[in-house]
């Protein structure tokens, strides 16, 4: 019974940033519990690369290239989508930037912006259009990807831009969750600590001195790995947590405990 809750056989799912990091890890995750998954990125050359290593596992992908900034471009994706497979059971809100380690009263309109369209605006829209779907159906999972950011200062880098839109994230989370609950989808979001991705680079190989702070104000001393988050996605997509929605859960090896 229990662990009948945890299969996504049948299912359809798109994850967003998926051609590398958590989002492809995520798209694995739901692959191996039996989702066919569509892989959606910006750059083709990551999608390509994406679905042929998903395709290795065993897993049916699909791609997708899809920038979500761009409203129309996820609009006519959530279309192709259900064109395609007739419908969309599990969205993962994945996409990202980070460029941090920059102080507030440097912090250009180009570079709020950024942040704030990629973010926040786009993960919007995808709830948007992807909801839509969803609520036609009268059941789905989104799960947006928040950060701890949203909770907390970090430290000893500058990012209040960032900081600011993963609180975004978290309050869309909430307000989704509680507009949607009685019709059948369900809206939570994760909240990582430092995981080793491309988007962490800048601390964890380039500023030693920065990734030891970040060690230092970590109970578990140490980072997250992709498939960690990938994990609490899978549960959160499932059956498993058909109680859950508005939760953000935080995966941040403590960080937030002190």
């Amino acid at each position: 019974m229990y662990m009948d809750k945890l299969k996504l056989t049948g299912k359809v799912a798109l994850v967003t940033g998926a051609g590398q990091g958590i989002g492809f890890a995520c798209a694995q995750a739901l692959g191996e519990a039996g989702a066919k998954v569509i892989v959606a990125d910006m750059r083709e050359e990551r999608i390509a690369a994406s679905v042929a290593q998903l395709q290795q596992f065993g897993i049916a992908a699909f791609p997708q290239v899809l920038d979500v900034t761009q409203s129309e471009q996820v609009a006519a994706a959530a279309q192709a989508t259900i064109a395609a497979h007739g419908k969309i059971d599990i969205l993962v809100n994945n996409a990202g930037v980070a460029i941090s380690n920059v102080r507030a009263e440097d912090t250009s309109d180009a570079h709020w912006r950024h942040h704030m369209s990629v973010n926040i605006d786009g993960l919007f829209y995808c709830c948007r259009e992807f909801g839509r779907e969803m609520l036609k159906q009268g059941s789905g999972s989104v799960i947006n990807i928040g950060s701890m950011s949203g909770f907390i200062v970090n430290k000893p880098q500058p990012q209040s831009f960032y900081n600011a839109s993963k609180a975004a994230v978290h309050h869309l989370t909430k307000s989704l969750a509680a507009e949607w609950a009685a019709r059948g989808v369900r809206v939570n979001a994760v909240a990582p600590t430092y995981i080793e991705t491309p988007l962490t680079v800048f601390g964890i190989k380039e500023d030693p001195v920065m990734y030891k702070t970040w060690l230092e104000m970590t109970p578990m001393a140490r980072v997250g790995q992709p498939d960690e988050i990938a994990s609490v996605v899978h549960f959160l997509a499932s059956d498993a947590a058909s109680l859950m929605t508005g939760a953000i859960v935080l995966a941040d090896g403590g960080y937030s405990c002190w």
